[in-house]
Formats: C-alpha cells, structure tokens, sequence
C-alpha cells in the first residue's frame, strides 16, 4: 500500500510539472502531442477514482451501521463523505459511485470474487483506452435494455464489446448514438414507456420577474424540442431573411447607401444577437400560432419544419421507433403516426447500401377549408369531456391514409394533441356515421362503452 502513495505522489509531482508549463512556448505539434497525452492520463485518473469511490460505498453498506466508513467518519451516506474529502459536488460524487460499481468486482456471500457487471467496460477504463463519457453512456443504455426482449446474456454482451470496441477509435457523442442504437435492438418494446416517461418530465417554469426579465425555463421532449429548433433554425442560419423584427430594430439597422446608378437607397440590416433573434422568433411563431397562422400575414407566419424518419412497415403499424432530426432520441411510432396523421408524409425508396432511389410525392393532408368545415361540423376536439377549440386541433383521418382512407371531410374529425395522442394510445375508438364521429370508450373493467355521437356544432342539434 505504501508503494501505491508512493507511485500516486510522484504522478502527482509530474503532472504539476506538467500544469506549470508555459503552453504558449510549444509548438504546434507539441500542443496537439500534449493534448492527446494529457487526456490519456485523465482517464486512468478517472478511473481510479471510480474505484476508490465505489470502495467507499461498499464499505459503508447499510447493514454496517454505524461500523460503516462514512458513518465512522461522521456522515450518513458514503456520497457525503466523498463530498467532503474530495471537494466535488454531490452529483459528481454519485457519479463516480455508479460506474466504479458498474466496473467493480462483485463478492459472494462466501468471499468469492466475481466478474464485474461490465467487464469490457472495466478492462477498457483500467487500459486507459475508455473515458467516463463514453462508460456511462454505454452502461446507461445498457442498464435500460436489460429487460428487454432481445436481450439476451449473450447479445448484451457483444453489444458492450462492439461499443467498447467503437469507443476506442471514436467520440464520446458518437458512442453515445451507438449504444442508443444498440438499446433499441436490444429493446424493441422499450421506446413507448420511455417516451411516456419523458412526456412526464415536459414543462415550463417562470420565475420571478428581474429588472424587466423573466427567467423561463423549458423542458421540451424530443418532438417538442425538435419543433423549436425547426422553427429558430428557420431563421438564424446564415442569409435567411430577417424575420420577426420590431420597429426599433428595423429603424437601428436601417442605413443609406450610394447604390451604381448614383440612386441613394434604405437597407436594413439585423443588428441583433443570436439569442435576440430566437427569442424574437420564438415570440412570433407564438404569436402567428394565436392569431391562426392560416389567416395571419404572411410575415407571421413560421416557415420551420420537423422531420420524422421511419420504415413504412412501422408507420402502417405503429409499431417500433422512428427518428426526428436533431434528436438524438428515438420516437414511438405511434407519435410519428400522429405527425403523419396530420401533417403527411413523403415515401422514400431505398437500396440496399441506404441510398435513396426514388421520392415519392407528399401524401394528401387536410386543406385549410377542410379543417374549417371540421371545425363547423365538431366545434373543436371531439375527445370525451374535452372544450379545446378548433384552433388548438389537428385534423386526424379516421381510417388511416396509409390504409387507403380518404382525406376528407367524412374521414375526419378534430382532436386535441392530447386526446390524439390518447387515441392512438388506445384509450377509445372514433368511427363514422352518415358523416358524425361516433366514439367509444375503452374500460378495462367493463370492456368498450356504446357508440356515442360527439362534437358540439353551434348550427343545429342533430341525433345519429
């Protein structure tokens, strides 16, 4: 033992020679052989520093009481105790609890030492070769494909090898796609509950308002995150138009200028900041979304668009996992039935490398008239007990377009995004009488409910 304080004085007598290099006097190959170097040490010192933390919480174990080592030293949990030694936060200290125990050696009862819970793992972080990154991202995604139905001892397996394998040679960020691609295999069954679980985590906080700010605070799922990034992307990337500019911003960046023929002429040019204009874009998508962006001027209304990824097998099903642009999380498909239901699709061919061979043209969605005799018809959602307005509706195809269903009145009806949702989640059924939804509740003690007619038309009362 006193050969290890030994060997860790004088890494540590190095590497403060190291920090106290003048960086500015080396060379451009010495920096780049400096950085690699650098970062190669960081992780076997990561690594050590799992393991100590993760000894620190095996002996200091529940059933130990007070005889455990953090209660010994004065604190009820070994993260506390950690806390307070190494001076990191309370969620580094998890942290590094988590993955020594995910690379530490487990024991039985009977003294018996066992391979760790990720061998590969452990191998790669103890070689050097796996920072912490990358080891949580795969034991993360791993840990949540465990249960799942392909996830077999020996597929799970592999997968750890193939993505300690990947982690070698590429980036964290790219490992972390490669082990969410492995989840989804391993899991095939696992994308709806996550979803669900993350659509409980959506929301925005307020705070108090600062000197005439308000600090506010969004949570968005992958689709609603994906739908603003649409719709700031839009307009922020280099030479788009400005958009949504106020009066003084237009009349701060206005300028003249001598154009060829002599001809003194106004240009304005967009001042702002990045953050200024996505806020002001932001503010004006939501403004162009209550004004009912249809009906708007033109100047309010929001160019952005969402794209959606998915087998056709799985959009006909709604079974399996879809991908959005600039998520990295997979999609239920039956959300990406919802986008499909209301906003259309494009069909795109593809060989057997992935290149695509054909597009096909964009299937037929409600026209704005239609949603407008929709919204005569239904009077907005026609979800049970539900009062959102037409404005807040998408128009859904009764049969489904994808089962040759018709885009057409009497194939529509309005639903809110949340009873839309509930719909193709199976909480009751829609269908069509002489051109009336017709709705039935499910109920899992009692079986389906009659039909009843829904909607609530302001012109006449009429009994199906």
């Amino acid at each position: 033992m006193i050969d290890l304080f030994d060997k860790l004085t004088q890494a540590t007598t190095l590497l403060r020679d190291v920090a106290r290099v003048d960086h500015a006097c080396l060379s451009d190959e010495e920096v780049t052989g400096l950085l690699v170097a650098t970062e190669a040490a960081g992780r076997l010192a990561d690594t050590a520093r799992t393991q100590v933390a993760a000894e620190v919480d095996a002996r200091s174990r529940f059933e130990f009481g007070s005889a455990g080592l953090s209660m010994r030293h004065g604190h009820r949990k070994p993260v506390h105790l950690i806390e307070m030694r190494t001076r990191v936060s309370q969620s580094e200290a998890a942290r590094r609890i988590r993955l020594g125990i995910a690379i530490r050696p487990e024991q039985t009862m009977t003294g018996e030492r066992m391979p760790a819970p990720h061998p590969h793992v452990a191998r790669a972080m103890i070689d050097g070769s796996l920072g912490l990154d990358s080891a949580t991202a795969i034991i993360q995604c791993l840990k949540q494909a465990r249960l799942g139905s392909e996830a077999t001892p020996q597929r799970i397996d592999a997968a750890e090898r193939s993505l300690v394998k990947t982690a070698r040679t590429e980036s964290a960020d790219l490992v972390a796609d490669a082990a969410r691609v492995w989840r989804e295999q391993l899991d095939p069954d696992g994308a709806e509950p996550r979803y669900e679980e993350t659509l409980q985590r959506r929301g925005v906080s307020i705070g108090r308002e600062r000197n005439g700010i308000t600090d506010i605070h969004i949570k968005a799922p992958q689709l609603g995150a994906a739908l603003i990034k649409a719709a700031l992307a839009d307009s922020t990337v280099p030479g788009a138009v400005p958009r949504f500019m106020s009066e003084e911003d237009i009349a701060r960046g206005t300028e003249t200028v001598l154009a060829v023929d002599s001809e003194i002429i106004a240009v304005a040019r967009d001042l702002r900041s990045r953050e200024h204009k996505q806020y002001d874009i932001l503010l004006g998508v939501l403004e162009a979304g209550v004004r009912v962006t249809h009906d708007g001027p033109a100047n309010m209304r929001t160019t952005g668009a969402v794209t959606a990824i998915i087998t056709l097998d799985n959009l006909e099903s709604g079974a399996g996992i879809g991908w959005l642009d600039d998520s990295n999380e997979p999609l239920p498909a039956s959300v990406i039935q919802e986008m499909a239901c209301d906003s259309g699709f494009r069909r795109v061919l593809l060989g057997n490398a992935g290149e695509p061979l054909y597009e096909g043209r964009l299937e037929r969605y409600f026209t704005a008239a239609q949603r407008r005799a929709l919204a005569v018809r239904d009077g907005g959602c026609v979800g049970p007990g539900c009062t959102a307005p037409p404005s807040w509706c998408h128009a859904h195809h009764v049969k489904p377009w994808s089962r040759d269903g018709e885009t057409d009145i009497g194939n529509g009806v309005l639903l809110c995004p949340a009873h839309h949702h509930a719909l193709h989640a199976g909480a009751f059924d829609i269908a069509m009488t002489n051109g009336k939804p017709m709705l039935r509740l499910h109920s899992y003690l009692d079986g389906p409910s009659e039909w009843m007619p829904v909607g609530r038309t302001r012109a006449t009362l009429v009994t199906v």
